[in-house]
């Protein structure tokens, strides 16, 4: 039962991340890398580039980065945002504030899960 709740935990936490618009200014690389069209080496880019500059005032701001064209940036442009507005105007009404709110509660929830399983094994050997 408790496997199965973390499986159900870990997909819900994949899941919220792809519903919501990835935020250019706030995202870690991780996060980026889950937007379609971002991998490592752009990510990256994305975060130097971030640091060097300042935040992004618009999307269209990405092609300024380093690797980044028109092609790939209308490729990613509706999973990232600047803040919500990008998001809203893309038709996403996930609140950025909220979706990591939630994602914190599931990481919570899943190393909670974890330490009983742990528990559990620990003292089922001891039987």
């Amino acid at each position: 039962m408790k496997k199965l709740l973390l499986v159900l935990i870990s997909a819900l936490s994949f899941s919220i991340s792809a519903w919501a618009a990835v935020d250019l200014n706030t995202a870690s690389q991780a996060e980026l890398e889950t937007v379609k069209g971002i991998g490592p080496a752009k990510a990256k880019a994305i975060v130097e580039f971030r640091k060097k500059n300042g935040d992004f005032k618009s999307a269209d701001d990405l092609d300024k980065v380093p690797g980044f064209g028109k092609k790939t940036l209308d490729m990613v442009k509706k999973d990232i945002t600047v803040g919500n507005a990008t998001a809203a105007a893309a038709g996403k009404t996930a609140d950025s504030k909220s979706v990591k709110e939630d994602v914190k509660e599931i990481k919570i929830e899943k190393k909670d899960a974890r330490e009983e399983m742990k528990a559990e094994k620990k003292h089922g050997k001891k039987k």
